[in-house]
């Protein structure tokens, strides 16, 4: 075989993106299946979770783009749209609950507009059935017949949820202003928004029951990826759980004509805290990707951007060298990547790229070793990026690795922290529970930047579910790492290896593939136990005003009842920007106040005459919540409203 059949500027492994590399057609075409995308695509799991550049896009594009053999909606929430989400809230219900109706109405209106479609092009024959009709009728009356971008059909439905004002007559349900919905026991917001959401969920069950042909072909498939909207914030948290809980209330309620597939990053499934978490094991699927997967990956790319059958012997010994250093060329660029196809890409293109740029017809061994150092900086860039928002200090801890050996005792590590510990403090006073040796160890591992030895190994996050333990001290930078950080012996200087390990420290590695072993408290979320009140607080005032935006008061009441609730916003937001862990005695003082002054409005306002305005039915809620936040019940939507 010659080289020249092969020529490095044909050759090609992707983009960094799933969805440019679809539109070029090569993710089309080269596609590759894993267990992950066998389980969403037959239904077995409607939950695909897993780390940055791990795939999910490209499962997601190309079962919307024809891998899935029925019909599809994808939604992908914008900044737009997630603001309308995290902003949606309903008098009476947790924000988990409340962010779960939106979503739920935004599935039942892709329900009802398939049922429809289907009706027209597939049963257009016969006789229109009535439930379909009346579906038909839902839409054209709520403006949701034609072609709309989700944030306008979120804006929509959430004015409409939060003033009963869907329009219900095709279904025989007159408006929210009824007798029944003026009754007391109605006024809460999320009680009306309830009702009229299972009016219309029941109306396309029917219209599904009509047809009666949703064991002859593939359901629905509604995909959902929103990593974009994703902020470090409760707000943001109940947006996730609320999808959730939504995706898995539809899926059960549509029963075989419906099922949703939600693909989640990672990081942020790990963070997540609410009651009914455990009810989504089964329907979890984390992607995982072996050396092998991804040397396949490789080869099928370049199968088809040089047109050749190529097989693994020729693309790693004819197009790459066979080896790198005395180990094998495949083996090297695994070892010196994460476990994931973003990785894979970028190192293979990096050094095809590099190949050609000095002149070579093939990739030549010093074209890998050039190639390793640049990738090894970028990696070392991204992964500060990839968590920035909840350890924004990692470039500064970074540097202590610098210029010594890849394997670092924990004592060591301990010490260089320390001298740098007061400036990173000083910096992030937020971040005060973060900033210890023990949690920064920790994050390290959970984040695949540090590998513990155990036993005759060195393990990372992804190859087993147990932490780093307080009693293993033996640390190993991840060989990726390394030449960034000019980690090039094992313990600095010229310090022998372990027998059976090279210069790089060569054992049993493995790649991590998502967070574990950082628990999800306070900590977790990167804050202070008094930032986090101080954030509950804020929320709960900026829920309150927005309720007063949309209440039927008095204008002189409102004005009158909303500026001390401006005051204690801008006081918080105030503390908030300076408080450290030793501050927690003035954010409980300060949420306490805010509590007793939610409850003085709510009784101003029943003494004015309007004990049932949802002004006053929000203070009572949020000051629940608030007091729930007090005694150490943080996470899963309280904070924001509550029925009990």
């Amino acid at each position: 075989m010659q080289h020249a059949q092969w020529p490095v500027d044909r050759l090609f492994f992707g983009r960094d993106d799933a969805e440019t590399d679809f539109s070029s057609g090569l993710l089309r075409r080269g596609f590759q299946p894993t267990h992950a995308y066998e389980a969403a695509l037959t239904g077995r799991k409607s939950l695909v979770i897993g780390r940055k550049g791990s795939g999910k896009s490209a499962i997601c594009a190309y079962l919307a783009e024809g891998g899935y053999p029925g019909r599809t909606a994808l939604i992908t929430p914008d900044d737009a749209a997630g603001d309308v989400i995290r902003r949606f809230e309903l008098q009476g219900l947790t924000a988990d609950t409340a962010k779960s109706l939106i979503w739920r109405y935004i599935f039942a209106v892709h329900a009802a507009r398939y049922v429809t479609d289907h009706a027209r092009l597939v049963h257009g024959g016969l006789r229109t059935p009535a439930p379909v009709r009346a579906l038909r009728n839902f839409l054209d009356a709520n403006d949701e017949a034609g072609d709309a971008k989700l944030t306008e059909r979120l804006r929509r439905g959430a004015r409409r949820l939060q003033s009963a004002s869907l329009s219900l007559k095709a279904f025989g349900v007159e408006a929210a202003a009824s007798a029944e919905g003026a009754a007391r026991e109605d006024f809460s917001e999320g009680t009306r928004a309830a009702r009229q959401l299972d009016t219309l969920e029941a109306g396309v069950r029917a219209a599904f029951a009509a047809l009666d042909c949703a064991g002859t072909h593939e359901p629905l498939l509604i995909l959902d990826r929103l990593e974009q909207v994703w902020r470090l914030d409760s707000e943001s948290h109940a947006l996730v759980t609320g999808l959730l809980l939504a995706a898995k209330y539809a899926t059960g309620s549509y029963q075989r004509a419906v099922r949703c597939v939600l693909f989640v990053r990672a990081d942020i499934y790990d963070s997540l805290n609410f009651a009914d978490g455990d009810k989504f094991r089964s329907d979890e699927v984390h992607i995982q990707w072996t050396p092998a997967a991804l040397k396949d990956l490789a080869l099928t790319r370049a199968r088809i951007s040089l047109d050749s059958p190529l097989d693994h012997e020729q693309l790693w010994g004819f197009v790459f060298p066979s080896a790198i250093r005395g180990e094998s060329t495949s083996d090297y660029l695994a070892r010196r990547s994460l476990a994931r196809p973003r990785d894979a890409i970028q190192f293979l293109t990096l050094c095809r790229d590099t190949a050609e740029l000095r002149g070579h017809s093939t990739v030549h061994e010093s074209d890998v070793l050039e190639a390793t150092e640049q990738f090894s900086r970028w990696k070392l860039s991204d992964l500060a990026k990839e968590y920035n928002v909840g350890f924004p200090f990692l470039r500064s801890v970074f540097a202590l690795f610098e210029n010594s050996g890849y394997e670092v005792r924990r004592q060591e590590l301990e010490e260089r922290f320390e001298r740098i510990r007061e400036a990173l403090l000083e910096s992030h006073p937020s971040y005060s529970e973060q900033l210890t040796p023990q949690a920064i160890v920790e994050a390290l591992f959970g984040i695949g930047f540090l590998g513990v030895r155990r036993g005759d190994g060195v393990v990372h996050a992804g190859d087993s579910p147990l932490p780093v333990q307080a009693y293993e001290n033996e640390l190993h930078v991840h060989p990726c790492f390394r030449p960034a950080l000019n980690c090039r012996t094992r313990r600095g200087g010229n310090t022998p290896s372990r027998p059976g390990e090279d210069a790089d420290g060569r054992v049993s590695v493995g790649h991590t593939d998502f967070l574990r072993g950082v628990t999800t408290t306070d900590a977790a979320f990167g804050v202070s136990r008094a930032a986090r009140l101080l954030d509950e607080l804020r929320g709960s005032c900026e829920r309150v005003l927005r309720q007063f935006e949309r209440s039927a008061l008095p204008t002189e009441l409102q004005y009158e009842m909303s500026g001390p609730v401006h005051a204690v916003l801008g006081h918080a937001t105030l503390l908030r920007d300076t408080v450290g862990t030793a501050d927690t005695g003035r954010a409980t003082l300060h949420v306490s106040s805010g509590v007793s002054l939610f409850r003085v409005l709510g009784r101003q306002i029943a003494d004015q005459g309007f004990p049932d305005d949802p002004v006053r039915l929000r203070l009572d809620d949020e000051a629940r919540a608030l007091d729930r936040v007090l005694g150490g019940a943080l996470g899963g939507g309280v904070g924001s409203g509550s029925s009990g």
